[in-house]
């Protein structure tokens, strides 16, 4: 608020003494010898005056709330404004001439009065297609903010709950993990609540905030496959492929964690035989990419579940398409992808 008020005031106080610098300078030019103290002093009241009047003409905009306005029922208010103003200011600068040269034998003319009314309308419509323009661009502008800060606002309600969802899943995959070692193993049952215990503080974590690095990220899916790999045993094989160049890369928290756990739910844990998950993060000309491949076939009809929805979501509210999911078959893969542009 206060720049704008100084901006105003700038603007207002900068233009107005540089029309009556020019208007000095041009009868300089034609009648050098008409610049006197008299002339100056003209000018200089002119000034003043158009300071004051103009300044009286926007504080009645705004309280007759005009500056809101349509543009067509704006257009005759202003030309009326503008030729009142003009109207002062011409009849304040003739006044004050008359009251500083007593003795001055110069005749009063109407036609001149009323010629100066009309060249300084024009002035005055000017500074309002200034003003106003200048206005309508600022309440634009700050609409598009408003709007702007809306749709982040809503944005981050939504990821907030996305997240939110997350930490239940997430917790329901792995005591199925558990559940499964209760009766037949109960000692690698109890070292798998250990490893719970341990990922779960981790996601906590993750679910306070919007991004974590590619580094934070792999941690926890390790720990989470080694709570699984006490289940499936020689059932599952895990291989990894990271590059190390892009690990402080920031990502939504529980992308490859969703990536995983899918590839097991709907791959792995349906082969008698098991399989292998292989993660695997890489850096191509500009972009990143992080995939996870699973042994199994890819239905044509199956339920994602609430993960690859969630992450797709994710994806689309953070990255607004510069960042894809894909989940296609590949020999005897499926293969699961993010894609991030840079």
């Amino acid at each position: 608020m206060k720049s704008s008020r100084f901006l105003y005031w700038g603007v207002q106080l900068f233009g107005w003494s540089l029309y009556g610098v020019l208007m000095t300078l041009t009868l300089y030019v034609y009648h050098p010898k008409k610049i006197d103290s008299d002339v100056i002093l003209r000018v200089t009241s002119f000034v003043a005056l158009a300071i004051i009047f103009t300044h009286l003409m926007r504080l009645f905009f705004i309280k007759q709330g005009w500056l809101d306005m349509k543009l067509f029922p704006l257009i005759p208010r202003i030309l009326i404004s503008s030729i009142v103003c003009s109207s002062l200011i011409v009849f304040g600068n003739e006044t004050s001439n008359a009251i500083t040269r007593c003795d001055s034998q110069e005749k009063f003319s109407f036609f001149q009065i009323f010629i100066e009314i009309i060249s300084n309308t024009f002035l005055i419509l000017f500074w309002n297609a200034v003003y106003f323009t200048y206005h309508f661009f600022s309440k634009s502008r700050k609409q598009e903010l408003n709007n702007l800060s809306l749709e982040a606002s809503r944005n981050e309600i939504e990821l907030k709950n996305l997240r939110t969802q997350l930490n239940p899943h997430f917790l329901f995959n792995s005591l199925n993990s558990i559940r499964a070692l209760i009766e037949i193993e109960p000692l690698k049952a109890k070292n798998a609540v250990t490893a719970l215990s341990n990922l779960m503080r981790k996601s906590l974590m993750f679910g306070k905030t919007n991004l974590v690095t590619i580094q934070e990220e792999i941690e926890m899916v390790s720990n989470y496959l080694d709570l699984e790999k006490i289940r499936f045993e020689e059932r599952l094989t895990i291989g990894w492929n990271l590059d190390p160049q892009i690990q402080d890369f920031t990502i939504p928290p529980f992308s490859i964690q969703m990536l995983v756990e899918n590839a097991i739910k709907h791959g792995i844990s349906n082969l008698i035989e098991g399989g292998t998950i292989s993660i695997i993060t890489k850096k191509e000309h500009d972009s990143i990419f992080i995939i996870v491949e699973n042994t199994g076939t890819l239905k044509t009809e199956i339920d994602l579940g609430i993960g690859i929805e969630n992450t797709r979501r994710r994806l689309d509210l953070q990255y607004k398409g510069a960042a894809e999911f894909h989940l296609y078959q590949k020999e005897n893969k499926v293969i699961s992808s993010i894609t991030f542009k840079l």
